[in-house]
């Protein structure tokens, strides 16, 4: 029985071309072949049938900023691919060439020399789209919110020192009276709702300021983007709900958790699958989300124990729960 050697594919990705080695081995030892292409999905899809003609089994490649991506979505689903870390290939100084870099991807790849990165299948990449950004829009959303909270105060307005949220019924109701040109203390307090209406007497003392025209104008405008960025908010928790209707049944039994709501039951699905199945344990887990302390230790002195960066967004969600959690 001929013996079986494998046929691996290194490619140094680039914003505009690809660098690509195809390693061979051979009863004689280890054969080259390489190739330049461009990025365009045609070209791709050239750098495709050249590697099947290669009877590539594996692929290797570097995680070079966004630029991986249509690569990678490319090739899938031809070949095992396999994503590495540039500062884990980085080349010696003074020595980087294109395909010397992606021989080196190559020859390291075989020797098992490197660790492949979590990638999760198209439709979960797509959640992650989703609800990443969903995180990012709150994020702005909560910029809005102070720059409005500055803005009020610039014109003497204590409103948040009264009312704790000024996006909610009652705060949003006065700052559309504030754009209008309202200035009377007394009407802006009676747009009040729910169990604000028992701090008149507060509000009107708090409402008491005068916005000039220049910052009404910019007033007006935040409250614009802010309801924006809330439709589209409104917009994107739809297409998650359609999305993962299939997986209904998992968020509910994720909701049970003490902590975790359908939003935060709704990253975890994105993040982890919905089975977790790419982590063996649950120490993999956590050493891959950053939440276990490392350990950088020489002679018996411990110099760091820092955790690793890992997974930033599910480590802020997995913060968010722990806190609601105690709460």
């Amino acid at each position: 029985m001929e013996p079986v050697y494998r046929v691996i594919a290194g490619i140094d990705v680039h914003k505009k071309m690809l660098a690509i080695v195809v390693r061979h081995e051979t009863n004689g030892g280890v054969r080259y072949e390489q190739r330049q292409f461009g990025t365009t999905r045609s070209e791709i899809e050239h750098a495709a049938a050249w590697l099947q003609h290669e009877a590539v089994s594996e692929v290797v490649m570097e995680s070079t900023a966004q630029y991986w991506r249509p690569v990678w979505y490319g090739l899938e689903r031809h070949f095992k691919l396999n994503l590495t870390h540039p500062l884990k290939t980085r080349a010696p100084r003074g020595r980087k060439r294109d395909f010397r870099d992606a021989r080196r991807l190559a020859d390291r790849w075989a020797a098992g020399d490197l660790e492949g990165s979590f990638i999760p299948g198209a439709e979960e990449r797509r959640w992650r789209w989703l609800t990443r950004t969903r995180v990012q829009m709150k994020r702005k959303l909560g910029v809005i919110r102070n720059q409005v909270e500055g803005l009020l105060e610039q014109g003497g307005y204590k409103l948040t020192a009264v009312a704790s949220d000024v996006f909610g019924v009652s705060g949003w109701a006065m700052l559309t009276r504030i754009v209008a040109g309202e200035t009377d203390a007394a009407i802006l307090a009676g747009q009040a709702r729910g169990a604000l209406c028992k701090k008149t007497a507060q509000l009107e003392e708090a409402l008491a300021g005068q916005l000039e025209p220049v910052y009404r104008l910019m007033l007006r405008q935040q409250m614009e983007q802010a309801e924006l960025l809330r439709r589209q908010i409104e917009e994107l928790n739809a297409a998650l709900v359609a999305t993962m209707q299939v997986h209904a049944a998992t968020l509910v039994r994720l909701t049970k958790i003490p902590g975790v709501d359908l939003y935060a039951a709704q990253e975890l699905l994105s993040e982890i699958g919905p089975a977790a199945a790419t982590f063996a344990s649950p120490e993999q887990f956590a050493s891959w989300v950053g939440v276990c302390p490392g350990r950088q230790e020489s002679a018996g002195v411990c110099y760091s124990s820092r955790s690793p960066k890992g997974n930033r967004y599910l480590r802020r969600l997995l913060c968010q729960v722990a806190w609601a959690a105690i709460h």
